[in-house]
Formats: C-alpha cells, sequence, structure tokens
C-alpha cells in the first residue's frame, strides 16, 4: 500500500455534450488569457497605446505554438520531417494508417527560441524599441504562461517522472501502471510560480526594468535552471541524448545554452541603460 502516494486518473476534458473541452486546450487558454492581461498592466505602466497589445498577443500566440512544434520535431522527433511531414503542424498522422491525434508534441525550448525571433520582428515593425526592451516585459507574461502549461501535462498524464521506487508519488491510471512516480510536471509548475513572483518583484519594486535584458537575463537563468534540474526525476523524451551521453537528457543540453545566455544578459545589462 502506498501510504504517500495518490492515485491520477482524470477525465479528458469538460464534457458539454456537444463539445469536449480538452484540459490541455484549456491550460493554453488560461495562459494566453492571464499573459494579455499582464501585459496589458505592463503596457499602461509604460505608457504604450493599447492597440500595439493586440499585434503582440497575435506574434505571441503564432510564435508559441509555432515555435514549440517545430523545436519538438527537430529535437526530438525528426524523423517526423521524411516520414509523415504533414502531422508536422496538422491534428493527425497518416503513418502507419490515418489517425487523429490531436495537436500533440510541444517543446518549450523551440517556443522560447520562436519568441525571441517573433520579438525581434516585432519591435522592428510594431513597437520601434529595442527588441530587449519588450523581451525584458514579456518574459513575465510567459513565466506566468508556463505555470499552466505544465499543469495541462498533469492533466494529460504527459512528461511524467520517474519512478520514486517509495510509497512517495503519483500514481498515473491512465498509463496504466501501479506504481508512483515524481509529479515532475507539478514539480516545474510550481517552481515557475516562484519564477514568476520573482520577475514581478524585480519589475515593479525595482530600478533593474531601466537596464536593457536584465529581465529577460533573469527568465532564462532561472527558468532553464528549474528545467535543468526537474530533467533528473523526469523519464527520456527521446531526442538526441544517446548522442552526447546519457548523463544528461536532451532537455539539459538544451538548456544550458539558456542559462549562459541568462547570466551573459544580466552581465551585459549594466551597459545599456534606459535613460
Amino acid at each position: 500500500m502506498h501510504f504517500l502516494s495518490f492515485t491520477w486518473n482524470p477525465s479528458e476534458g469538460i464534457d458539454l455534450g456537444f463539445f469536449m473541452i480538452r484540459y490541455y486546450s484549456l491550460m493554453f487558454v488560461i495562459a494566453f488569457t492571464l499573459g494579455w492581461f499582464i501585459t496589458k498592466r505592463i503596457f499602461k505602466n509604460e505608457n504604450l497605446e493599447l492597440e500595439k497589445l493586440d499585434s503582440l498577443f497575435i506574434y505571441m500566440v503564432v510564435s508559441i505554438l509555432l515555435g514549440a512544434r517545430l523545436g519538438h520535431v527537430i529535437f526530438y522527433q525528426s524523423e517526423l520531417i521524411f516520414q509523415d511531414p504533414i502531422s508536422i503542424f496538422l491534428p493527425f498522422r497518416t503513418v502507419p494508417e490515418f489517425e487523429y491525434t490531436g495537436f500533440q508534441g510541444l517543446a518549450s525550448h523551440g517556443a522560447a527560441i520562436g519568441v525571441i525571433i517573433a520579438m525581434f520582428i516585432y519591435s522592428k515593425k510594431v513597437l520601434k524599441k529595442p527588441v530587449l526592451w519588450i523581451l525584458d516585459r514579456v518574459v513575465i507574461a510567459v513565466a506566468s504562461g508556463a505555470i499552466f502549461v505544465r499543469i495541462g501535462n498533469f492533466m494529460n498524464s504527459e512528461i511524467i517522472g520517474k519512478a520514486t521506487n517509495s510509497d512517495y508519488g503519483v500514481i498515473f491510471m491512465q498509463l496504466g501502471e501501479d506504481f508512483p512516480r515524481h509529479p515532475a510536471q507539478l514539480y516545474e509548475s510550481i517552481s515557475y510560480i516562484i519564477v514568476f513572483l520573482i520577475l514581478w518583484f524585480v519589475y515593479w519594486k525595482t530600478n533593474k526594468p531601466k537596464q536593457l535584458g536584465y529581465l529577460f537575463g533573469l527568465f532564462l537563468l532561472l527558468l532553464w535552471t528549474v528545467r535543468f534540474f526537474v530533467e533528473f526525476v523526469k523519464e527520456s523524451q527521446g531526442g538526441f541524448e544517446s548522442a552526447l551521453g546519457k548523463t544528461l537528457s536532451t532537455g539539459q543540453w538544451l538548456s544550458i545554452p539558456f542559462i549562459i545566455a541568462g547570466i551573459y544578459f544580466m552581465i551585459q545589462s549594466t551597459k545599456k541603460q534606459i535613460p
């Protein structure tokens, strides 16, 4: 008997009879909606036109979803490019047979790259400010969204943790298992709450937002450090880790450059003060 564990067997979503609201999709809606309100408050604080917020929202949604999907395919499932390219952006696969799968396989590393590229374009075409200025601010909303994305993973019983080999943990019934695993998704989600609160405090209570790149660097350092350490209790998601040795997972190898970049931007920010 597992005294320190609990069984997790949620439904797929909220059944309205004529339509199923899947929990994972609902978490994304909450993430984007919360991010919009957070960014709106920041825009008001910076005396920016709210019209520019609408285009920012579109840039963010497209870049996150497109970047996350491409990131998953490139880093974890590159065989799709040759075996079943149509399934990369559509909610079904054709190999080995046609099957509706829904939108699956999103990588946070790809989403991060997508956002950086999108904000570079947005800053040049719409905002007319340095790209680091907008990155310093949108990462606050991104950190809040990451909280709910990981809750969505937990609801889907995916990106699971390793077996705890003890009474502690979560038994994922949807996987047909009877032993507890680390709730790695919840570890990340709770950690991202802390990351969000730190970024929120630094933005509103310090002068650091005047240093171009500081908040962006702090975000990279905190979020990817969390990801790096949580990966130790996650089941491998594959990727290229076998080519580099199995000491670290693909997620950890991909996190290291982001952590280094975060430290770099924080150091460089002291040389780039906003008047």
